[in-house]
């Protein structure tokens, strides 16, 4: 009998504890979600946040600025900048600098397979095993650079992604050429 009871229980419990989870649901914080959205996702730490997301958390927050992502650039500030209806600002130079975009080229003929660069990249985009050479999946990685410092036999360089029609952009004038017509 008291078997029967102790199930009874549990269900009703079960269901307690089901219909709170619908009622109760805790959206996410839809800012931090447009802030996240906004940021190129390399996962580099040169905001000095562990990712792009706790980046967006904290200028969510307030506790950081928008000008610290030098992946992001001049474009990156802007656009948050507008999404958060404050002024734009200079890229923060102590986190970096801006930079074309760039991905991780390993010379397989140097590398030992250590396993250090591997460990380092955040988007798992190295591949490779024990002893073994290793390689980079170009369309996964973010040009983060945290795979060159681990690497004992510098066989890592960053080169500049290829421009496609989806990276392609036009170059910015100089108007320190153009003359004004009398």
């Amino acid at each position: 009998m008291s078997f029967f009871a102790l199930i009874l229980l549990f269900a009703g419990l079960g269901i307690v504890l089901g219909y709170a989870a619908i009622r109760f649901k805790v959206e996410g914080d839809p800012i931090v979600d447009q802030i996240d959205k906004l940021l190129p996702q390399t996962q580099c730490g040169q905001c000095s946040f562990p990712g792009c997301r706790p980046y967006a958390q904290a200028i969510a927050n307030g506790e950081a600025d928008i000008n610290q992502c030098p992946p992001g650039g001049e474009a990156g500030i802007a656009a948050l900048a507008d999404l958060l209806g404050v002024e734009a600002k200079p890229l923060n130079a102590e986190n970096g600098e801006e930079k074309p975009k760039m991905v991780a080229v390993i010379d397989e003929d140097i590398c030992i397979g250590c396993k250090l660069c591997i460990q380092a990249c955040p988007v798992d985009a190295i591949l490779g095993a024990p002893k073994q050479m290793h390689t980079v999946i170009a369309a996964e990685c973010t040009g983060c650079e945290l795979c060159i410092p681990p690497c004992p036999v510098e066989c890592i360089t960053m080169e500049p992604v290829a421009k496609t029609l989806t990276l392609w952009s036009w170059d910015k004038p100089d108007s320190t050429k153009h003359k004004e017509v009398p």
